[in-house]
């Protein structure tokens, strides 16, 4: 089979246009492709590096059509317009130059496992093999002394190169004694510090490396904390308990694209998946416009995939994009497998978001015509038969004016982020 791929061939294939860029921006997309164009041929003069990765690719059984249909997806999930898709592909291929060190702290390895097990078909997981992960304890060979000599090997032949990886939280207490590692005992706090140091990028996947997660909850007896709270240090953190792979590896391939951090969040988080609700892509958003809830597992409503905010659902104060990227080759996520969101993305989402099956209630945000969520939950049903006698704008009215007066909810568009819920007490 012809290994050989025209990348420029690729945005052609989705015939998808350049929808809604204005002359403005259009130059400005223009000026990004030649500036990605001018970064990818640097890594890749000749082209081997992208031949080699393709053949490896056929190699698995995969095929062109396979190759075109994730760069599609993962351009999408970038938010990037179409015209990027060839270079999103090509920056996949060229990222085998991208060295990587990843450390597991206070974990347990769901991270990971997000990662290992990902398939669209197998794409992410080649990119994993290829990218030069140099070091992570789950998978390699190595242990003990060995591992240590192949860390500090790395550290040093890649100073300033490698991207650094964090899983898991970092505890400060008890001087850092309460996680040890390697032959020598070294702390957790240690370990960071050495490996930041060199670091071209540092990222924490999931919500313990990123906001201190499950270790951190209260009473939080090890001190343990996110690894850019605990250090002090700007990282980007992709969140979730687990995080879904493919915000990991869009987040590097941007890195590969761009050579500079993505634009994030006040929390630190790439916006092109953190910048917008779970409530608001949900397919079950009708329902709650509607004043349909599940009110016990198993009913009716249940089974006819009503809103289940009522059973608990955080999706209202959750900023992920679980509904776009979905998991398992992205046939399903919680929400449509029947749970609600339980805010696994947020910081302290152990503390504030609990009880997971109860709704939170009128205290922590305010909603439409300035009573609470829970409050317009109850009467919301009342509104819609309203609308239904005096015309559908009074229900499009009252959705205007809730994005507009509350701070708890923000225009779809929008990319501010809504307070943290305070603490339960």
């Amino acid at each position: 089979m012809d290994s050989s791929i025209n990348w420029d061939d690729l945005p052609k294939v989705s015939g998808r246009p350049l929808e809604g860029i204005t002359e403005h921006t259009a130059q400005d997309v223009q000026q990004a492709v030649r500036e990605v164009d001018q970064r990818l041929n640097a890594i890749d003069p000749d082209g081997t590096v992208s031949r080699n990765f393709i053949d490896r690719f056929l190699a698995m059984g995969l095929t062109r059509r396979d190759f075109i249909k994730w760069s599609s997806m993962m351009t999408a999930a970038l938010m990037l317009p179409p015209v990027f898709e060839s270079r999103v592909a090509r920056a996949a291929a060229v990222s085998t130059k991208l060295p990587v060190v990843w450390i597991n702290l206070q974990d347990c390895d769901g991270n990971t496992e997000s990662l290992l097990r990902t398939s669209d078909p197998g794409f992410a997981s080649l990119i994993l093999d290829t990218i030069s992960l140099d070091y992570n304890e789950t998978v390699m060979a190595a242990a003990g002394y060995q591992a240590m000599d192949r860390l500090n090997e790395v550290i040093a032949k890649h100073k300033g190169q490698y991207v650094a990886v964090f899983e898991g939280s970092l505890p400060l207490g008890n001087n850092g004694t309460f996680y040890t590692t390697g032959a020598n005992a070294e702390t957790g706090i240690s370990l960071t510090k050495r490996v930041v140091a060199g670091a071209k990028m540092v990222m924490a996947a999931g919500t313990c490396a990123a906001f201190g997660g499950i270790p951190a909850a209260q009473p939080n007896p090890t001190g343990a904390k996110g690894i850019g709270d605990g250090l002090n240090i700007p990282v980007v953190n992709i969140s979730g308990c687990p995080a879904n792979a493919i915000n990991l590896v869009g987040t590097i391939l941007e890195v590969v694209m761009f050579n500079d951090n993505p634009a994030l969040d006040r929390y630190g988080r790439p916006l092109w998946a953190y910048a917008h609700r779970i409530h608001d892509n949900c397919e079950r958003r009708g329902h709650f416009d509607a004043g349909e809830y599940v009110l016990n597992w198993g009913d009716t409503a249940a089974q006819n995939e009503w809103c289940l905010f009522k059973m608990g659902c955080k999706g209202p104060y959750t900023y992920n994009n679980c509904p776009q990227v979905r998991w398992n080759q992205q046939v399903s996520w919680p929400i449509r497998a029947g749970h609600g969101c339980i805010g696994c993305a947020e910081p302290n989402f152990w503390d504030t978001m609990s009880p997971f099956e109860q709704p939170l209630g009128a205290k922590v945000y305010g909603s439409a015509l300035g009573i609470g969520i829970d409050a317009s939950a109850n009467t919301v049903g009342e509104v819609v038969v309203g609308a239904a006698v005096a015309g559908i704008a009074i229900h499009a009215t009252a959705t205007w004016i809730r994005d507009k007066k509350s701070p708890g909810w923000k225009n779809p568009q929008s990319k501010d982020i809504p307070p943290k819920p305070p603490l339960n007490q």
